[in-house]
């Protein structure tokens, strides 16, 4: 099943009726693993899809696969096929469209980084006092 968000934003610009270019971006990284996929595969290069399904235990080799086509059809990551000693690789890597989100994706790591800083060093703000119970 197609990510809703991707899909609804998709939807909205085949019919001309699009004015949230911020919502087009969110809609790029919607899906539970496209956001892990872009950063490996910019700060580690290429990846067979054997070494993404290792990289990503949890995801299931369907919901890979379905995010690295969503991924490939909106023109962020390419798929090549390499062929040694009679073995087919898939090879997946980022194209300069897929490059060009890397420091929105990079902000955001460290902007998660800072929070979680953050949140270790003053956890009172998220603690309820006795007259709040």
């Amino acid at each position: 099943m197609t990510d809703l968000i991707r899909q609804e934003s998709l939807n909205r610009i085949s019919k001309g009726d699009f004015g949230c270019f911020k919502e087009l971006t969110l809609a790029m990284f919607s899906g539970k693993w496209k956001i892990n996929i872009l950063y490996h595969l910019y700060h580690d290069g290429d990846y067979h899809f054997n070494n993404l399904t290792r990289l990503l235990p949890r995801a299931s080799r369907k919901m890979l696969a379905q995010q690295l086509n969503e991924l490939r059809e909106d023109g962020l990551i390419s798929k090549k096929y390499l062929k040694n000693n009679n073995i087919i690789y898939t090879v997946y890597s980022l194209t300069p469209l897929g490059k060009s989100l890397i420091p929105i994706l990079d902000m955001m790591y460290d902007w998660g980084k800072n929070r979680v800083s953050d949140l270790k060093l003053d956890t009172t703000c998220f603690q309820l006092s006795n007259k709040d119970l």
